[in-house]
């Protein structure tokens, strides 16, 4: 009799980064700039690389579907955020967060393992040259980008059938600027402990494992390199690894922070910040941080502008 009582929220209210109206007026600027950046630099990447034949290898590859994925990352989140300020509406309805929520593990659990994807393209890069096109066959690399797409599938499906379950009977006010599987934990007036472990185990399988395999990658790159004799052939090797290092300091700097430390120290404001890294910044950044430093890649976006402007005039 008591669950029949109980009446789950129709509708969730996201409180944002900030309440304040001048604050949020900034704050819509600064994310409509970021998300204009996040789209434009990721789409050029997948463009450059789809339409260079000479960009047409493994680590390129990867390359777009990371950008594929960081441009869809960040559109599940910014634009709802944006409208939201615009329109100084916070609800958004309860489907729409499962759907929100769905797609926000789904592109976040893709992301964590193409980046231990393209560590290990570059391990085998680096440390079995000769045998770099034998072992990163269009096979392999089709099981690499592909599995991932099924994996998150089933996980970010698993997380919203879990979440369903639950009944959201009191407050409805989310302190985040879209829905996050934690916070809406926190919202539930039910026993959330399978869905807490489950997020433990996730954690662990798409964040530790992941880290732990990009850390075991470079620790096999480093010892090769050291062993090349000369410093011009070991700046060489490190600078083709320099760019992913910082995606992987960028993206899983934060993530184990949200996800992976105990709740004793996270709060709202940390969640939120975090969050942001990894949602807006992060996709925004990633073009930049491959483009900068690729020679290759930058004529190809050269190539490509130039093909665009020709083909304008």
């Amino acid at each position: 009799m008591e669950s029949r009582n109980q009446t789950s929220a129709s509708e969730f209210i996201l409180l944002g980064l900030s309440e304040k109206p001048a604050q949020e007026t900034l704050l819509f600027s600064l994310f409509l700039c970021t998300y204009v950046v996040t789209v434009v630099g990721n789409l050029l990447i997948i463009l450059a690389v789809s339409t260079d034949p000479q960009l047409h290898t493994p680590m390129y590859f990867f390359l777009a579907n990371l950008s594929l994925v960081d441009f869809c990352l960040a559109t599940d989140t910014v634009p709802k955020m944006l409208v939201n300020i615009q329109t100084r509406s916070k609800s958004i309805s309860y489907p729409c967060c499962l759907i929100q929520m769905y797609f926000f593990h789904f592109f976040g659990i893709m992301d964590s393992v193409l980046i231990a994807v393209m560590a290990y393209d570059r391990f085998v890069a680096i440390c079995h040259p000769l045998h770099y096109t034998t072992i990163m066959s269009p096979g392999l690399c089709g099981l690499l980008a592909g599995g991932p797409w099924v994996f998150s599938c089933f996980i970010s499906f698993t997380h919203v059938l879990l979440m369903a379950r639950l009944v959201f009977c009191g407050n409805n006010e989310l302190p985040h600027y879209f829905c996050d599987l934690t916070p809406l934990l926190r919202l539930s007036c039910t026993d959330t402990t399978v869905n807490r472990v489950f997020v433990l185990v996730v954690a662990a399988m798409v964040i530790a494992t992941p880290f732990i395999c990009i850390l075991a990658s470079y620790a096999r790159i480093i010892m090769a390199v050291m062993k090349v004799p000369s410093a011009d052939g070991r700046k060489k090797a490190f600078s083709t690894c320099s760019s992913h290092l910082s995606v992987v300091a960028l993206f899983y700097g934060t993530t184990i922070g949200v996800y992976l430390c105990p709740s004793s120290v996270r709060t709202a404001v940390k969640e939120k910040a975090s969050a942001v890294m990894y949602t807006a910044v992060t996709p925004m950044l990633n073009p930049f941080i491959y483009s900068l430093r690729n020679r290759d890649l930058k004529r190809a976006l050269r190539k490509l502008v130039n093909r665009k402007i020709a083909s304008s005039s």
